[in-house]
Parts: structure tokens; C-alpha cells; sequence
């Protein structure tokens, strides 16, 4: 009899939280902008907006789907006039995904026109939203992005920038804002610096965006990475910096290294694709596997494979082929074709793999539903053994900053023992990369328990902000019972 099984693979892996493009002063602003957006799309895929101002008025275009499917078009380009321009591509974290949530949002203040965009998530934006709306406030969407723009227009501050600034004082959580005026550009990242944000430069104008592949993409020079807690307004003079926070050593995501960086990208003067290989190296020396061939789990797991191979003297082969042209996995209609979704983006690569042992190397484990399909794939395409190593350690706690994790009943990790969750995959043997270990991978010497280095929580259950709107005492009591069992 042969078993089907009905996998959610799509909510089996982690979400991209947003990306963020504004540019001042360029005639192709909004050509630029779009081009910007289209390098950052793996940050999210589901909508896409631009702004523009051309010293008159603004002009918006939204749309939901892929940059590609309508900013490729000059008449679009074409009705975004102007010499600065604001865009994002987005991933719903919070507010569902409507038209009305697509960003850039924009609102007429009594300073003028806001139009702001934001990549993370704010951990009180909730509260505050309910604050705003019981003194009197109208939301048009359901985005905690739109609490900024409320927040600016209540204060009382007679210069825009102090009431942006005052604005970002009642703020917790993860955020990279860029906002556009019209006579401004202004970049704002979260006092922990969580969130990434970049300052470009093309031939006199200057760039905020979320990674440095977007300034590839252009042709633009690389300045320097806003620091956490700064806030960089850019207008025809030139960049000035504000400091509104008491200032403390940054803890950027360290997901950004697993996972969500384009390998490409530059962070933290770490080039992503070079963090990712010695990973792999790192996770080999921690555990080694007797095998005769690494495979990665396209794409992500590939750098680390490479780096897993390499520090092992183990041949590396693409012994699975992923379909670049796959979206979201369509609704099959009946369960036995359902069973066969994960060959739509993988496909096992028969004469690599037949008749070795393997050992498989992914990003990350979250449900581990995918990674069921994809070993039960090896075993048919005649691998002896299949064993498994993850270049990151098990993911046990849900992300509240931006990325879209599941809740903890639902993380593999959370809820099984490293021999359940390597019985429950199917693999002959499962190790993680350690905590320490990916410290070392990005240039430390290990986590530093009384000051750790980057943002962890995932895998560390330790939140470097408050969670205002989400952490009640029963949440408390569950993180601390999950951690004394850790």
C-alpha cells in the first residue's frame, strides 16, 4: 500500500519579514527604486509598493504579487515622477494581506505629506493602535506601520524631524523605517539595531535599503550601515544623524546570516555567503558524518554544504534539483496527488545519490514537514542512508520582530526530543549546528551569556525587548518552562 500524506509545505520554512528602497535626488528615482525592489524581493513576495514626489505632489503605486509582475512596465515607472522615491516589498507579519496594507503607507499631515515604509515588527504596535483608536484615531489599515504615522501627526513638536523622533521613543520592538517627505528622505533603525538598514550612494544621491545587493543591482557605492538607534535625514544638503537613544552595543538578527540576507549581501562587514560556508565548516567539526556525499537543500543550504564538504574532504553534489519557476504550491484536488507538492520546487537528482550515504544540509528545521518529503525522496531515488545536519541550532521559540514563525506547538524543535524529531524526519542520524557554534561562524568566539552579540531569541528563548503585546503571564510561564527544559 503505498501512504500519502498531506503536508502544509509551505508553512514548513521561515518567512522573510520585509525590504525597504528610498532614494533623494536622481532624475530615474523611481526606475531605481523598482530595480531596488526587484534585489530585495526575497524579502518578501506578496505585495509591492512605490512612492515618489517630484517636488508637486506624490504619487503611489500598489500592487499585490511580485515586483516583477508590474514595475517592470515604463507607463507604471512612468506615472511615479520625481527625484526621490520610496518602495517595499512586503511579507505580511502583521495585518492581513489586502491591498490597503501594501506599503508604503501615506497620509497628509498638517507638516505635509508621510509616506513611511517598514521592515520588522513592533512588539506594542497593538497596544498603541488601541490607545490611538479609543482617543479618536481612524486606521485605514490593519499594518502596525500605520501606528508611526499616527504617532507623528499627534505630537506637538514644531520641527517634523522632533516629532518623528518623538514618535520612535514610544516604539518597542524591531524596525528599520524609512520615511519620505517632501523635502526629505529619513532612515530610522531600532535601538538594537535588530533590523538591518544600508546608506548608499549613486552620483550624488543617496540610498536607504535594507541589504547591500540592492545597491549592486544599480551600480550604487556602499557607505555604511546605519547604526542601531541612529536616525539619518537626508535632504538637498547632505546626510545629517540623530541620536534620540541611550546608546548600547547593537544585537543585529542573527537569522540574517541562517537564512534571510541574499548570499551576496554584505552585514556586519561580513560578507552572508562566507558566514554561511564556515557555518557549514563549524557544523562539521561539531558533527561529523561517515558518508559518501554532501548535499545541500537548494537553495539555502548550499554555502553551508559547500563549507560542510570542504571542512570534511567529502565530494559535493546537487543530488536535489529545486524548480526556480514554483510560487506558492497551487491546491491539489485530491490527497493523492497533494502527496506529490514537494516535487513541484525539488526533485532528486537520481545518478548522484543512488546507492551512497548522504548526508542532507539545510538551513534550518522548522516544522520538519519538508524535510520528511525530501528524505523520503532520497530513499527512493535509491540512497542507502540519508543522514541530516542543519546549520543552525533548533529553532525552539516563535520570532515577535518580524519574521513569521509558528507558534511554539508547531516548531519541531519545541516539542521533540533530538530523537523524536530524527525518528519523526525519517534520517539515519540529525545533528544541529550549537549556539556557540554559529557565534563563530560570524566572527566571535562564542555567545557571550551576560552580553550575546546578536538577537537569539529563536533559538535561545531570551528576547532583548519587551513584548508588550504579546507576552501574558501564562506566555511567561510556558517560555520559562520550555527554557528550564532546554
Amino acid at each position: 500500500m503505498t501512504e500519502t500524506y498531506d503536508f502544509d509545505l509551505d508553512g514548513d520554512t521561515l518567512r522573510e519579514e520585509c525590504g525597504v528602497f528610498g532614494i533623494y535626488g536622481h532624475p530615474d528615482a523611481s526606475a531605481l527604486t523598482a530595480l531596488g525592489l526587484h534585489a530585495l524581493q526575497h524579502r518578501g513576495q506578496e505585495a509591492a509598493g512605490i512612492v515618489s514626489f517630484d517636488g508637486g505632489r506624490y504619487h503611489a503605486e500598489r500592487r499585490m504579487g511580485l515586483v516583477g509582475d508590474h514595475f517592470s512596465k515604463q507607463s507604471v515607472i512612468d506615472r511615479l515622477k520625481g527625484n526621490a522615491a520610496l518602495g517595499h516589498v512586503r511579507y505580511s507579519t502583521t495585518g492581513e494581506t489586502i491591498l490597503r496594507n501594501v506599503q508604503p503607507l501615506f497620509a497628509e499631515l498638517a507638516a505635509g505629506g508621510l509616506a513611511v515604509a517598514h521592515n520588522g515588527n513592533l512588539t506594542n504596535g497593538l497596544t498603541l493602535r488601541r490607545e490611538l483608536i479609543s482617543q479618536g484615531a481612524i486606521c485605514q489599515s490593519t499594518s502596525d506601520t500605520e501606528v508611526i504615522l499616527h504617532l507623528v501627526a499627534r505630537s506637538q513638536r514644531s520641527r517634523l524631524i522632533e516629532r518623528y523622533i518623538e514618535a520612535l521613543r514610544r516604539l518597542e520592538g524591531a524596525y528599520a523605517l524609512v520615511s519620505l517627505t517632501n523635502k526629505k528622505l529619513i532612515g530610522a533603525r531600532d535601538p538594537l539595531g535588530i533590523r538591518p538598514l544600508i546608506l548608499g550612494e549613486l552620483n550624488g544621491a543617496y540610498i536607504l535599503c535594507s541589504e547591500t545587493c540592492a545597491l549592486d543591482i544599480i551600480g550604487a557605492r556602499f557607505v555604511r550601515e546605519i547604526e542601531n538607534g541612529e536616525v539619518v535625514v537626508i535632504s538637498e544638503n547632505g546626510v545629517e544623524s540623530h541620536w534620540p537613544f541611550p546608546r548600547q552595543a547593537p544585537r543585529p538578527c542573527i537569522f540574517e546570516y541562517v537564512y534571510f540576507s541574499r548570499p551576496d549581501s554584505v552585514l556586519g562587514g561580513r560578507s552572508v555567503y562566507d558566514v554561511r560556508k564556515k557555518m557549514g565548516m563549524e557544523l562539521a567539526k561539531e558533527s561529523p558524518a561517515d558518508v559518501d556525499v554532501v548535499v545541500p537543500i537548494p537553495d539555502s543550504g548550499v554555502p553551508a554544504a559547500l563549507g560542510y564538504a570542504r571542512q570534511l574532504n567529502i565530494p559535493f553534489e546537487l543530488g536535489i534539483i529545486r524548480n526556480h519557476y514554483v510560487g506558492r504550491t497551487f491546491i491539489e484536488p485530491t490527497q493523492s496527488i497533494r502527496s506529490l507538492g514537494v516535487k513541484l520546487k525539488h526533485n532528486a537528482n537520481r545518478n548522484a545519490i543512488e546507492g551512497k550515504r548522504i548526508v542532507l544540509i539545510d538551513d534550518s528545521v522548522v516544522r520538519g514537514t519538508t524535510s520528511v518529503k525530501i528524505v523520503r525522496m532520497m530513499y527512493e531515488a535509491g540512497a542507502r542512508e540519508v543522514h541530516m545536519r542543519i546549520s543552525s541550532p533548533p529553532i525552539r521559540f516563535p520570532d515577535y520582530y518580524g519574521i513569521d514563525t509558528p507558534e511554539v506547538k508547531s516548531l519541531l524543535a519545541a516539542t521533540h526530543s533530538l530523537e523524536e524529531m530524527r525518528s519523526f524526519i525519517g534520517v539515519t542520524s540529525l545533528a544541529f549546528l550549537s549556539v556557540d557554534g554559529i557565534y563563530r561562524a560570524a566572527g566571535h568566539e562564542g555567545r557571550n551569556n551576560a552580553a550575546p552579540q546578536f538577537t537569539d531569541h529563536c533559538f535561545t528563548g531570551e528576547y532583548p525587548t519587551h513584548l508588550t503585546d504579546i507576552i501574558g503571564e501564562s506566555a511567561k510561564q510556558q517560555l520559562s518552562m520550555l527554557a528550564e527544559a532546554g
